[in-house]
């Protein structure tokens, strides 16, 4: 199915946000995803299914100094 991820068009098999973030290889304590223009808590990852057209950010926080 297609998504969009970060405003990019991306085939993804269907699944849910949990299953995305670990295909994607991202670190789920320090991500943020907002998912048709909703912030999606972290332990609601793994019931929220996604669907082709939906849209996504994936916004990762780094500390520094």
């Amino acid at each position: 199915m297609e998504i969009i991820i970060n405003g990019q068009t991306e085939q993804s098999p269907p699944g849910t946000i949990a299953e995305l973030v670990t295909r994607k290889g991202l670190a789920p304590g320090s991500l943020v995803v907002e998912l048709n223009q909703t912030i999606i808590k972290q332990e609601q990852w793994q019931t929220t299914s996604l669907k082709a057209g939906d849209r996504l950010e994936l916004l990762s926080f780094v500390g520094g100094g």
